[in-house]
């Protein structure tokens, strides 16, 4: 065989070798072949295909296949195509694996789909698992109420739930938990009838309000109501009293100003009817010597003698 045929021969070869790295290449970048032989080596029975068909559905191998390596360490055995399918609808499957595990140790009953639903409903699964194992202590802001004596009573309560798996889907959150624990604080204070009753027993808050039920409908189931301060406020009672004294007060100072305007009113009508005859009577006295005038003018003026009953001119 001469040298061109060799070199020819050499050319398929060489062409065939870069095709099969470039094909070597492809199938490395979708196959990650290290996360597939950590699953194999955890047990976790996962074909190449699967590995393959995660990156054609743009899933990304390594938030699944982890959290199936980690369940099945934990003694769990998980469908690994219901985790695609979780996270395919924008769930967190770490999350919910995560809190798998934590109930099966904790003994408590978790299904998949219901922590995926809880997960989907937008509540931390991991942390209700938790609360669950490891009851938390929630605290109420101040609230104030006033007993019927008028004094005003600020309290602070501490209440410990513990989460209920089976109502974490569609019920109410710690926020309507505070505010029924406020509004039975503020209830309780304002039935008592004086407030040194309260500050005497303050448990009697606690016990009254946990007998509601308040964490009926809700994710939570309330275990205990500690009253954690009391203190007292303002006098309402005083504080309205004097209000009130203000403004009869005021009402009085109003109608007495009404009455000394309407004296002030009247007596300066009672001044313009004086000034009124004042200025007649001054213009009849004016007509008078207007009218001595012209009765001597007329002839028709006359005096009558005394102790005579003859007119001046007979006499």
């Amino acid at each position: 065989m001469t040298m061109d045929a060799i070199e020819i021969l050499r050319i398929p070869s060489i062409v065939v070798g870069l095709v099969a790295l470039v094909l070597a290449w492809l199938l490395l970048s979708y196959i990650p072949v290290r996360l597939w032989i950590a699953a194999w080596a955890a047990g976790v029975k996962i074909s190449v295909g699967s590995l393959v068909g995660m990156r054609l559905r743009r899933v990304p191998p390594r938030l699944i296949v982890e959290p199936q390596i980690n369940a099945t360490k934990a003694g769990l055995h998980l469908n690994i195509a219901e985790l695609e399918a979780h996270y395919l609808a924008g769930g967190h499957v770490n999350s919910v694996v995560q809190a798998l595990i934590s109930a099966d140790k904790a003994g408590i009953e978790l299904p998949f789909k219901q922590a995926a639903a809880i997960d989907l409903a937008g509540r931390d699964v991991r942390e209700a698992v938790q609360v669950s194992v490891t009851p938390k202590v929630i605290e109420t802001p101040r609230v104030a109420a006033m007993a019927k004596d008028g004094i005003q009573l600020v309290a602070t309560a501490r209440v410990t739930v513990r989460a209920n798996i089976e109502r974490l889907v569609g019920g109410a959150g710690e926020e309507t938990i505070l505010a029924r624990v406020g509004e039975g604080i503020v209830s309780t204070i304002g039935s008592s009838e004086s407030h040194k009753a309260v500050l005497e027993n303050p448990q009697r808050i606690s016990q009254t309000v946990l007998a509601k039920g308040l964490d009926a409908g809700t994710a939570y189931e309330i275990l205990s109501i500690d009253i954690a301060d009391v203190d007292v406020g303002k006098n309402i009672g005083a504080e309205l009293q004097t209000d009130q004294a203000e403004a009869d007060k005021r009402i009085a100072q109003a109608k007495a100003e009404e009455r000394r305007a309407m004296a002030v009113a009247h007596e300066q009508e009672m001044t313009a009817r004086v000034q009124e005859m004042r200025a007649k009577v001054v213009a009849a006295e004016a007509e008078v010597p207007l009218a001595l005038a012209d009765a001597l003018r007329s002839g028709n003026f006359g005096t009558l003698s005394p102790g005579r009953g003859s007119h001046a001119d007979e006499a």
